[in-house]
């Protein structure tokens, strides 16, 4: 049976790369019917931290994936955090050590630093020297008994380590580069290739799909195996996700990590087909907009690239998009409540009523946003309205200066402010009245009145705003809507309209 594992360090937030891992080993347990493992390799005590873990796994279930074995869920092959998988670690490093595969290495970090001083200065690779390898183990344990500090090292044998890369075809390494790598380190704790290829035999690893930046790490890996007598699972090396600049995707390029991502109000839906295209394509080559469904139906490794992903901000904009676009509006309008409820529009706690007239709203203005945090800027000229400020901008000021506009205004505001219980249709009414009044038609009659509602001179449509000012206006927000009446009012006042 296939068996993958998503192994991240609670080191930090999950970026875009460790992201894209995640999904890729997801997809293919699922279209294989396999077990999907989430492992947190934890081993660097320094910087893993019990925050960064709780972040990832809500990063990675608001990201739609979701795992078979894991901390949270338990396993017949836990436990499932390498911190408290010591005992494993331990038990093979001294099976290791008995049968002379590896040995205790006492060099102190000065004497490792000028061997790889040396090396630089001489042209050479930098690896270790061996000074240890040959020391009888008698004295080794004798050093150890002592209480001297040493690290474990493997004996690298043989001249060459091979595999077959599910991405990148024939991979080989010569041995002479690698060196007797450490397996534990003098403080106990397991290095990284050694913990990795001890959990994922006895986790029943078949494939490891990960980043090509651990293509130099696979030979190492392959060591331990060779020497534990076990088969090596197989690989597939994922390409590297650059910028628009073709340069390594970092923090200058925008958001990078699953939180930012949340926090900028891209959808998970959106993100999760935007990150499937980096380094992959469904069959047909074209195929652009696919949800979890249809992803996990034509997921392949054989579709899975060698060259470099660019991450195209314009692009994921675009699938984001279209995925706001099929998100049913209530839905939708409760993943907008906090951005608005951020911008002092609304509150966190906005009743039933608040969310049925933000449907409205998102209804409005839709088209011009493209992630969630725009929201906020395309809604503001329903939450704000200053008409004085109108009156100074270059684009709107000519509204209360030109002849024909004024004559507009001066018809067509008595006659709304006339009306009670405004509708679409009475406004639309009201202006065919203007019409015949001042023989004004068109963009001529429509363009003051827009401005002079909203202060755009474009906008979403009136139709669809009328009902939002006046039904907002009615309703206890945060931020006091107001009612095309209270706007006339105040616009007549300041552009001192007869």
């Amino acid at each position: 049976m296939v068996r993958v594992r998503f192994a991240p360090s609670p080191t930090g937030y999950v970026h875009v790369g460790n992201a894209r891992t995640a999904l890729f080993n997801w997809l293919f347990a699922r279209h294989e019917g396999g077990i999907y493992i989430l492992r947190i390799e934890d081993t660097d005590v320094d910087r893993s931290e019990a925050r960064f873990e709780k972040q990832l796994l809500d990063d990675l279930r608001w990201l739609g994936l979701d795992w078979d074995e894991g901390p949270d869920v338990g396993g017949p092959f836990g436990p499932y955090r390498q911190s408290e998988r010591q005992s494993f670690y331990h038990q093979y490093a001294a099976q290791l050590l008995d049968a002379g595969q590896a040995y205790f290495c006492f060099c102190t970090p000065e004497q490792l630093e000028a061997e790889r001083e040396e090396a630089l200065k001489a042209g050479r690779q930098p690896r270790y020297s061996g000074r240890c390898r040959t020391r009888p183990r008698e004295e080794s344990a004798r050093k150890v008994a002592e209480g001297q500090p040493a690290a474990i090292r493997l004996k690298i044998t043989g001249n060459e380590f091979e595999w077959r890369d599910r991405v990148h075809g024939s991979m080989s390494f010569e041995s002479d580069v690698i060196g007797d790598f450490i397996l534990v380190r003098s403080d106990g704790h397991p290095a990284y290739n050694f913990a990795v290829v001890i959990d994922d035999h006895l986790m029943e690893i078949s494939n490891v799909i990960r980043g090509d930046d651990h293509i130099s790490n696979t030979p190492r890996q392959l060591a331990v195996y060779r020497a534990l007598g076990w088969q090596p699972p197989e690989f597939a090396h994922l390409s590297t996700i650059l910028g628009p600049d073709r340069t390594r995707l970092s923090k200058r390029h925008g958001a990078t990590s699953l939180e930012q991502f949340r926090a900028m109000g891209i959808l998970p839906e959106a993100l999760r087909n935007y990150l499937a295209l980096l380094g992959w394509s469904p069959a047909d080559g074209k195929t652009e907009i696919l949800n979890s469904e249809e992803l996990t139906r034509q997921f392949s490794l054989d579709h899975i690239t060698k060259s470099p992903a660019i991450f195209d901000w314009d692009k994921m904009r675009w699938l984001n998009r279209h995925y706001m676009k099929q998100t049913p509006l209530p839905y939708l309008a409760a993943l907008s409540q906090p951005f608005l409820a951020e911008a002092g529009y609304i509150s966190q706690e906005a009743d039933d009523r608040a969310l049925a007239w933000l449907e409205r709203v998102l209804d409005a203005v839709l088209k011009n946003v493209g992630q969630l945090d725009q929201l906020p800027s395309a809604a503001k000229l329903i939450f704000e309205y200053d008409a004085s400020a109108i009156l100074r901008r270059d684009e709107t000021r000519g509204v209360a200066e030109e002849e024909g506009a004024r004559a507009v205004l001066e018809a067509f505001i008595p006659a709304i402010l006339a009306e009670e219980d405004l509708t679409y249709e009475r406004f639309r009414a009201a202006a065919q009245s203007v019409c015949l009044a001042v023989g004004k038609k068109g963009k001529e009659l429509y363009h003051p009145i827009r401005v002079a509602l909203t202060g755009e001179v474009s906008g979403p449509e009136l139709e669809k705003l009328i009902p939002i000012f006046e039904q907002g206006s009615r309703l206890p927000l945060k931020k006091h809507v107001k009612s095309c009446a209270e706007r006339l009012r105040e616009f007549a006042a300041a552009a001192k309209l007869g």
